[in-house]
């Protein structure tokens, strides 16, 4: 049971439209991430932040794009998947569940991983099912990217925002990736193909 903060830590929420509903942004005032999900699964994300920061440890104050994270979560959405590479997260959690949730970090867009080999990555391959529950107690959906964790097979398994918005997520990471990787090499071919300067 999490110890109760001498003060309330105080987080704010944001709502984001999307192709696939609604988005909740929800971070701390240092520009963390503390959740983010999905709107008809509010009370789950509500459930997980009296999980890890105590029933009376959190207050959620309405706000508009807090430190510019729900633009940015429009920029994933619109294609631009980079975007949440490097945005700072606030988890509470285990030990364990915050290894499991740094190595989904790692997982480049474009790419699944199984939860075998997941849990070979962060050298505990006996702990498949605990990989597992870590990865369905991922409070920073998306951009922690517990989609992008597939079965041994490499079927779609679980997904806490349904398996048809994980088929999408993962068509969306894929197309841009293709792309991103098209305009690369287009780029240096055209590099190439440039003329040396005579000195």
């Amino acid at each position: 049971m999490p110890k109760p903060a001498a003060q309330p830590l105080e987080i704010l929420i944001d709502r984001v439209d999307t192709p696939v509903g609604e988005l909740i942004v929800v971070a701390d005032r240092k520009g963390a991430l503390r959740a983010v999900d999905w709107t008809d699964h509010e009370e789950r994300m509500r459930r997980l932040l009296r999980l890890h920061y105590g029933e009376r440890g959190w207050t959620l104050t309405r706000a508009t794009d807090p430190s510019g994270l729900s633009s940015l979560m429009r920029r994933y959405f619109s294609g631009e998947i980079g975007v949440i590479d490097d945005l700072a997260t606030a988890t509470a959690g285990t030990a364990f569940q915050r290894q499991v949730w740094e190595a989904l970090r790692a997982v480049p867009a474009g790419e699944t991983i199984s939860y075998a080999e997941l849990a070979r990555r962060i050298g505990r391959p006996a702990a498949v099912r605990a990989v597992g529950l870590a990865n369905g107690a991922n409070p920073v959906g998306v951009v922690v990217p517990c989609h992008r964790v597939v079965g041994s097979n490499g079927s779609l398994t679980g997904y806490g925002g349904g398996l048809e918005r994980k088929r999408w997520l993962l068509a969306h990471e894929a197309a841009a990736a293709t792309q991103a990787a098209i305009q690369a090499a287009t780029q240096a071919a055209t590099m190439s193909e440039k003329p040396l300067k005579r000195a």
